[in-house]
C-alpha cells in the first residue's frame, strides 16, 4: 500500500486502481485482527478512489466498486455503525445484481455475498420485514454454486446457512431455523477437520448459533454441547488473537450461561455470564459503539441467569438495571432492534423484585408491562 501510494502520487492514471486494491487488501487484513478503527479507514478510501475510476470508466470498475462497497458496509457494521453500513451495502447488491444479470458465470457469487451481507444489516437496524429475502435468495444461489463446485463454494453456503438460520429464529420461526443452522455445522465440522486454520473460527460461530437455537426450542441439554466446543474454541483462538476473537468468546460465554439450566451449574452458570460481562465491558469502554449492545445483553443475561438459578439476587438486581439503563438510548436510536430486547430486561426486573421479596413493586411492574404499548408509552414507562 505505501509503495502503490507514491506511484500513485507520481502517475494516478496508471497506479490508482493498484492504490485502490492494495487499500482494499490491507483494510480486510486489519479487520482480520481487531483493528477495525483502521481498517474503516482504508475501505473508505478504497471506495472513494473506485468510484472516481468506476465514474471514468465503468465497465472496467463498477465490479470494484461494488466490492469496496461491500467492504464497506462490513467495516462500518462491525464498527456498530448500523446506520452508516446500509447505504453501502445496498449499493454493493444494486451493482452486482446488474452485473449478475449480464454475465451470471462471473457475477452470481458477488451477488450472493452481497445479499448475505445486507440481510446481516437490515437486521441489526431491525427493519424484519425485509431481513429474510436477501438471506434466503444467498442461499439459493450458494446452494447451486456449490452443487457445481464444492471446493469453491461449500464454505459460501455454510455461511448463508448460518445466516438464515439466524434470520429465521429472529423472526420467530424457530423450528425453521434449526435445520440450516444444523446444515451449517455439518459442513463446517468438515472443512475444519481439513484445514483448522482457516475455518476452525466459522465452526466456532456455528456452533455458537446451534446452541442459541436449541435453547430456544426449549433443548437445553441438547444444546450444551454445542455451546461448550463454541467457547472453548474461541478461548483457544482468544488467546492467539484477543483483537479479534475476544468479543466472539464474549457471546459464546453468554450462550452457554443460558445453555446450562437447573440451580445444579449454579456456579458454572454464573461464573461464564460474569466473564462475559467483564469482557464486553473491556470492550464497550474502548468503542461504546460497537459493543455497548452486547454489554447490556450480557447484564440482562446475568439477571436472568441468576434468575432461573435462584441465586445472587442483589447482584441480579443492579445488573438488570444497568442493562435497563444502557438499553433506553439505544431504544431512542433504534427503536426496532432494540425495544424487545429493553422489554426484556424489564419483564427480568420483575423476576429479580420477586426473588428479593419485594412481590409488591414486581407485581406493579408486570401490571405496567402488560399494559398496551401507546399506554405504557404515553406513561414514560417502556418502549
Amino acid at each position: 500500500a505505501d509503495i502503490y501510494r507514491r506511484l500513485a502520487a507520481a502517475s494516478p492514471d496508471a497506479y490508482l486502481p493498484n492504490l485502490a486494491a492494495s487499500l482494499s487488501n490491507l483494510g480486510i487484513r486489519l479487520s482480520e485482527v481487531g483493528r477495525r478503527e483502521q481498517a474503516l479507514a482504508l475501505a473508505e478510501e478504497a471506495a472513494d478512489i473506485y468510484r472516481r475510476l468506476a465514474a471514468a470508466s465503468p465497465d472496467a470498475y463498477l465490479p470494484n466498486l461494488a466490492a469496496s462497497l461491500s467492504n464497506l458496509g462490513i467495516r462500518l457494521s462491525e464498527l456498530g455503525k448500523r446506520e452508516q453500513a446500509l447505504a453501502p451495502t445496498e449499493e454493493a447488491v444494486t451493482i452486482r445484481r446488474r452485473l449478475a444479470e449480464d454475465n451470471p458465470d462471473a457475477y452470481l457469487p458477488d451477488l450472493a455475498a452481497s445479499l448475505n451481507n445486507l440481510g446481516t444489516v437490515l437486521s441489526q437496524l431491525g427493519r424484519w420485514g425485509h431481513v429474510l429475502a436477501p438471506a434466503e435468495e444467498a442461499t439459493r444461489f450458494y446452494r447451486r454454486l456449490a452443487a457445481a463446485n464444492p471446493d469453491a463454494y461449500l464454505p459460501n453456503l455454510a455461511t448463508s446457512l448460518n445466516n438464515l438460520g439466524n434470520r429465521l429464529s429472529e423472526l420467530g420461526r424457530r423450528e425453521q431455523a434449526l435445520a440450516p443452522t444444523e446444515e451449517a455445522v455439518t459442513i463446517r465440522r468438515g472443512l475444519a477437520e481439513d484445514n483448522p486454520d482457516a475455518y476452525l473460527p466459522e465452526l466456532a460461530m456455528s456452533l455458537n448459533n446451534l446452541g442459541i437455537r436449541l435453547v430456544e426450542l426449549g433443548r437445553h441439554e441438547q444444546a450444551l454441547a454445542p455451546a461448550e466446543e463454541a467457547t472453548s474454541t474461541y478461548r483457544r483462538l482468544a488467546m492467539v488473537n484477543p483483537d479479534a476473537y475476544l468479543p466472539y468468546l464474549a457471546a459464546a460465554l453468554s450462550n452457554l450461561g443460558a445453555s446450562r439450566p437447573g440451580v445444579g451449574r449454579r456456579e458454572q452458570v454464573l461464573a461464564a455470564v460474569e466473564e462475559a460481562t467483564r469482557i464486553y465491558r473491556r470492550l464497550a469502554e474502548v468503542n461504546p459503539e460497537a459493543y455497548l449492545a452486547n454489554l447490556a445483553r450480557s447484564l440482562w443475561m446475568y439477571g436472568f441467569v441468576c434468575v432461573n438459578v435462584k441465586a445472587n439476587f442483589s447482584e441480579a438486581l443492579k445488573s438488570v438495571t444497568e442493562a435497563i439503563s444502557l438499553y433506553e438510548p439505544l431504544v431512542r436510536q433504534l427503536p426496532q432492534t432494540f425495544a424487545g430486547q429493553l422489554f426484556s430486561a424489564y419483564r427480568t426486573l420483575a423476576d429479580v423484585f420477586d426473588g428479593l421479596g419485594r412481590t409488591g413493586e414486581a407485581a406493579e411492574l408486570r401490571r405496567q408491562l402488560d399494559e398496551p404499548r401507546v399506554d405504557r408509552q404515553q406513561r414514560g414507562v417502556v418502549p
